[in-house]
């Protein structure tokens, strides 16, 4: 049995109230661990370990910090093999996903941030006569990062990388769904040399530990990814505080597909868009407009792509799709499978739970569905699902198109497929969304802003706009003579 602690202060240090969760592995559907319950209490001793690292840890020279950061990441590559079966057996994603993408990434936003923190700048604006104003940019304080289950160490390192390179200390509270990583982050951070008490790892549910960390008054931000629920409370909660607050919510995001596309590629993209980590990502394509006059062509090419591709299990190498990542949450997912069925849709392929033979036979897989037939204002068409359901509808003209992938409470991102470069822009301009991808997904720079509108959430992460995030800016005036 796997036991793991919190990390406060540089030591591992087991729940203040004793209390544990079980860690459950979704293929199997076997307890294979446990994780603290945190509350309160160890968030305010973590608090005191970041209140005591904070002073000398902003003061740092930027080089050290950078080199810091720069020797996570390499111990990040380091245990690669160990991360990535760690995030495969928490999450039920495919090894072989985490192996090259979920933990290279982690790796490289702390390189990212690493040379960030180096290079990061401020303005200044001089008057010929009058004065020169220039910014100073200086660390929070104390912040907290919470992250979600879908791209355990990926989204947690997205958080924490900035918030370190800015010269903040942090409070870290992975999803108690999946914890593994980063506890093992925590042991690579010490061995790298970061000062005990700069970054601490809470485990716990978000309503006792998640929420004493955004309540607490000295945690002076919050950095928020999972659901647009929680994101509400949590805004509810700190806005009276006056903190610092990005949110990184939901989505229920469109891929729209015009005739002029190049036919087998987008066909291929498009359907690592709707499946990729069993739709467990916030950026999936899950409303698929089509043009008219490719719509049954394309419908049956992504339908023959979806019955052949079959869940296994997520050790295995030659795994493409793996186990959702709990049962309540395969449940849900089943509810809105029927759901769709209930208001008309008709279910192309998929829609039934797997079951996968050998050590995961109590596992929690279910096949990649498909459905067409239902109305834009149907439940499926409005509520984020997050897993392998994506539905189909015709298009005849642009501004149809348009019209349908705007219709969402949500904004967090689209796809455009299309080989014509003025009607990519035009769509571009349009759409309602936070990020939009033309003839690609997922194809990231850690440069731009990332993040939504709408219901998808408030602020921007990545590149400047992180470091911005986590520093306060202060004005500085000094007039001439």
């Amino acid at each position: 049995m796997d036991i793991l602690t919190n990390f406060i202060g540089g030591q591992q240090a087991a729940p203040a109230n004793g209390q544990y969760l079980d860690n459950i592995e979704p293929a199997t559907g076997q307890v294979y661990g446990q994780i603290p319950d945190s509350d309160k209490q160890d968030v305010d001793a973590a608090i005191a370990a970041a209140q005591r690292a904070f002073p000398a840890w902003r003061k740092i020279d930027a080089e050290r910090r950078a080199d810091i950061l720069m020797a996570i990441a390499y111990g990040i590559e380091a245990r690669l093999d160990e991360l990535a079966e760690a995030e495969a057996r928490d999450n039920g994603k495919p090894v072989s996903l985490a192996r090259t993408v979920d933990i290279p990434r982690a790796a490289t936003n702390f390189k990212f941030f690493a040379q960030a923190s180096s290079q990061f700048s401020s303005e200044s604006h001089g008057s010929t006569d009058t004065a020169i104003n220039y910014t100073l940019r200086q660390p929070i304080g104390i912040v907290g990062c919470i992250s979600p289950w879908n791209l355990p160490l990926y989204l947690f390192t997205w958080k924490i990388a900035p918030a370190l390179a800015a010269g903040n200390c942090v409070l870290a509270k992975p999803s108690e769904v999946t914890p593994k990583t980063a506890s093992i982050l925590a042991e690579i951070c010490q061995q790298a040399g970061l000062p005990d008490g700069v970054l601490n790892v809470l485990h716990g549910t978000g309503a006792r530990v998640g929420a004493a960390i955004c309540q607490h008054p000295q945690v002076k931000a919050i950095s928020f990814t999972g659901g647009t629920v929680t994101g509400a409370s949590i805004a509810r909660t700190v806005a009276p505080e006056f903190k610092k607050l990005s949110l990184e919510l939901g989505g229920k995001n469109p891929a729209i597909i015009f005739a002029d596309c190049d036919f087998d590629n987008t066909v291929e993209q498009v359907f690592r868009a709707c499946f990729a980590n069993q739709g467990q990502i916030c950026l999936c394509a899950s409303r698929l407009y089509i043009e008219h006059s490719i719509y049954d062509r394309f419908k049956q090419a992504l339908v023959d792509k979806a019955a052949a591709l079959s869940p296994g299990d997520p050790l295995l190498p030659e795994t493409q799709m793996g186990a959702m990542v709990s049962e309540p949450h395969m449940n849900k997912v089943k509810h809105y499978i029927r759901q769709a069925i209930d208001d008309g849709g008709q279910l192309l392929v998929g829609g039934e739970q797997v079951t996968v033979t050998g050590r995961c036979e109590q596992g929690y897989f279910l096949q990649p569905t498909i459905f067409e037939g239902l109305d834009n204002t149907a439940v499926c068409n409005q509520q984020e699902i997050f897993g392998p359901v994506v539905t189909l509808q015709p298009f005849d003209t642009e501004a149809q198109a348009l019209a349908l992938a705007n219709d969402s409470d949500y904004g967090l991102a689209s796809t455009v497929w299309t080989a014509d470069l003025a009607r990519a822009h035009r769509m571009a301009e349009q759409l309602e969304t936070g990020i939009v991808w033309v003839n690609c997904w997922l194809l990231r720079d850690l440069r731009t802003p990332f993040g939504g509108m709408k219901q998808s959430g408030a602020g921007r992460e990545g590149g400047l706009e992180a470091m911005r995030f986590f520093t306060e800016p202060r004005n500085v005036c000094i007039k001439y003579g």
